[in-house]
């Protein structure tokens, strides 16, 4: 890493100051400076955007996969040096980091698909007597400049799921890294300033208090993508006016196991989603429901899996688990702990922390109003209880102010069709975790955790409107 990092405005970096200090999560030393954009420089971003659009929005479908093109290139270049900075950054375990940096390469490649692929249609109007000698055509149109927001567990990928269907339709942005994250998006800005993109096409800028409110609340975007938690994102929609707005927020992710599982595989990839980056995503595993005839083999499975797990330097090819983002955030999970076992839960593994370390931890028996049960606990930490009927499951997973993804366990096409009549979520991942995600594949929730969906082609959707041209026969000349 670089001893200092510039912002990007108007698509050129600015050494304007080092104020923002990036901290080494596993040593909690200082790995680098960042420079801090004030309100002034936010305002002069959205001008800049504002005027780029009018250029993009005309640029030729060619010319923006080139852009996407190069941007592969030159983080195909960069891999392992993006990969070691997200272990720095966000503490992530060096294989997990890799493995981000690969998504990443995935997102743009479908980018550069589904920027040839933003269609329209024709359509016949003569479907009624009042609609006789007319026709219509459609074609969607880029929004015009964005606002995109993006959290700090998957900086990397997340930032290309919002830049990528952007510069795939022709639309600017100013996007806004988290500031404890903040490097990997530093990066891909010093690769974009690399391409023929027009200026003010893209800033990316490192805010704390002075400017923040802009990215909701100035009218001049027409989106805003906001990937993060429920109490900042609904937040952000109040403040939002008139523009649309894209929520990818929380969870509390159930997973089902059926009598019929593959008990040894489900535990592997319960064990991988649970406790994966220290529990840090919106689709960890947190509560698994179990069939009671095979509850007590499964626990036993994950309590052996998860005790094998290593925690150290997320730098170390064996670290399976790394520190979490903060001592805070550790401490509010072990809070979460201790008042569900003030409360009658019992730790079945884990349940202790260390600084910003927190073991892998199941519990059972816990009270579904237990805030590490109904809420989401965003750490790694699991809870299991037995269900006697699949229905009873599909409701307990329900129960839950929260609807992303749910996870099935089944051998039966009856009951993996029943869970995605009856879940309440936006995906349901059969045979596998809820953890599990394709990057091409719509994803997003319902409920609390959030509006629209991510995915170039489904973000795509957000970032376009349909304009309409209806064409009267009557008024053609005749032939």
């Amino acid at each position: 890493m670089n001893d200092t990092y510039p912002y990007y405005l108007a698509n050129t970096p600015v050494y304007a100051n080092a104020d923002l200090d990036v901290i080494n999560k596993f040593t909690q030393e200082v790995a680098c400076c960042v420079g801090v954009a004030g309100a002034d420089v936010v305002d002069e971003a959205i001008c800049k955007a504002v005027e780029a659009f009018e250029i993009l929005r005309r640029w030729p479908t060619y010319r923006r996969r080139d852009v996407l093109e190069q941007l592969m290139h030159g983080i195909e270049t960069r891999h392992e040096e993006l990969a070691k900075v997200l272990v720095v950054e966000v503490g992530k375990p060096i294989a997990m980091a890799r493995g981000e940096v690969d998504r990443c390469l995935d997102t743009i490649r479908n980018a550069m698909e589904e920027s040839t692929r933003v269609y329209g249609e024709w359509m016949p109007l003569d479907v009624t007597p009042r609609g006789e000698g007319y026709q219509a055509i459609w074609k969607r149109v880029p929004i015009g400049p964005c606002s995109f927001i993006v959290p700090f567990n998957f900086p990397l990928n997340l930032m290309t799921h919002k830049i990528c269907p952007a510069l795939a339709v022709g639309c600017s942005f100013v996007l806004k890294p988290d500031p404890r994250t903040p490097v990997s998006a530093l990066i891909v800005g010093e690769i974009l300033s690399e391409t023929d993109l027009p200026p003010g096409a893209f800033s990316i800028l490192p805010v704390l208090e002075d400017g923040l409110a802009m990215f909701s609340e100035d009218d001049r975007f027409k989106l805003l993508s906001f990937t993060g938690s429920p109490q900042v994102g609904w937040k952000l929609k109040t403040k939002a006016g008139r523009k649309k707005v894209a929520l990818e927020l929380g969870g509390n992710a159930a997973c089902i196991v059926d009598h019929d599982a593959d008990l040894e595989f489900a535990a592997q990839r319960i064990v991988a989603g649970a406790y994966g980056l220290s529990g840090q995503s919106c689709i960890s595993v947190q509560r698994i429901l179990a069939h009671r005839q095979v509850h007590d083999e499964l626990l036993t499975l994950i309590e052996v899996k998860a005790n094998a797990l290593n925690s150290g330097d997320p730098m170390l090819a064996d670290t399976n688990l790394g520190p979490m983002i903060s001592e805070a955030d550790a401490k509010r999970v072990e809070s979460w702990v201790d008042e569900a076992v003030a409360r009658g839960a019992h730790v079945l593994c884990g349940g202790a922390r260390e600084g910003l370390f927190y073991q892998p931890t199941l519990l059972a028996n816990v009270p579904h109003d237990a805030e590490v049960s109904c809420r989401e606990v965003f750490g790694p930490v699991a809870m299991i209880e037995p269900f006697d009927e699949f229905e009873d499951a599909l409701r307990i997973a329900n129960d839950s102010e929260f609807g992303l993804q749910v996870g099935v366990f089944t051998n039966d096409l009856n009951k993996a069709y029943l869970a995605f009549e009856e879940l309440e979520v936006g995906g349901v991942i059969i045979n596998d975790i809820p953890s599990m995600r394709v990057d091409a594949m719509p994803y997003g929730g319902v409920k609390a955790s959030g509006l629209g969906r991510e995915g170039v082609r489904f973000a795509i959707e957000d970032m376009t409107e349909r304009r309409l041209m209806v064409l009267n026969q009557a008024g053609m000349p005749k032939q």
